[in-house]
């Protein structure tokens, strides 16, 4: 009978002691990853031109949700996007199926020595922390993309090691208005990325992170709306982190 207490006495406490270890290696586990744990978004655009431009409008897509919002919309609104030029004028326009940015300028003048090969290019970008974790394995459900954003086609990834790092990536199509007065063969190129990321520490640094671009390259006088070919890369990078209690 002694015996048996014994050995009940024992497989109690080792159950205990693995019971704390557990408890304490997952608290440890939670608590290194809320505190270490940032999300942000990366920003850019980018516009290109070889000739002046004249009578400039543009309306230029911003990634957004498929609400609106969008981590760039009051940056942009309270002219905080670091490279919008002084002579622009800029004002946020929302179409029910789009968020775009809304540029006018009397002109765009390249300067002396501007290049086919070496193009006039103004751009802007910013960091904008996001307060929520980013959704970087499906944004297409809820996370900022430039929309609209139509045709969503798998293909293979551009980038060898967002594919080996796990990631899917997919081409799709939004649009862009342009409409300005310049030489026949004057080249210009608009293109915009966007990237979110997770970072975190539990024992060494982790990240996940999406990417998605917009590219639009448009040849002499613009007048209209025209669609800009749209890339998504999701689902990069590591993905055992804890699950936060919402």
């Amino acid at each position: 009978m002694d015996r048996i207490i014994k050995l009940t006495l024992g497989l109690f406490v080792i159950l205990l002691v693995s019971f704390v270890a557990v408890t304490a290696y997952n608290g440890y586990v939670g608590q290194a990853y809320r505190s270490t744990l940032s999300s942000t978004y990366s920003y850019t655009c980018t516009l290109s031109t070889n000739s002046p431009l004249t009578n400039v409008t543009l309306f230029l897509p911003v990634p957004a949700d498929p609400t609106g919002n969008s981590p760039v919309i009051e940056r942009m609104s309270a002219q905080q996007i670091p490279g919008i030029p002084d002579t622009w004028r800029t004002e946020l326009y929302e179409t029910g199926k789009g968020t775009f940015v809304k540029v006018t300028a009397s002109e765009i003048i390249p300067p002396a020595g501007t290049t086919t090969k070496d193009p006039y290019t103004i751009t802007l970008s910013a960091d904008i922390p996001s307060k929520r974790l980013i959704d970087t394995r499906d944004p297409v459900a809820g996370t900022p993309l430039f929309r609209p954003a139509q045709g969503l086609k798998p293909v293979a990834c551009h980038d060898r090691a967002a594919g080996a790092a796990g990631g899917q990536c997919f081409t799709y199509l939004t649009t862009l208005y342009a409409k300005y007065e310049t030489d026949p063969n004057a080249a210009v190129t608009f293109r915009s990325d966007l990237t979110g990321k997770n970072s975190w520490t539990i024992f060494e640094p982790r990240t996940n992170e999406y990417r998605t671009s917009a590219y639009l390259l448009m040849f002499g006088e613009q007048k209209g709306w025209t669609p800009v070919a749209g890339y998504l890369e999701q689902g990069i990078g590591a993905y055992d982190a804890p699950a936060l209690d919402s």
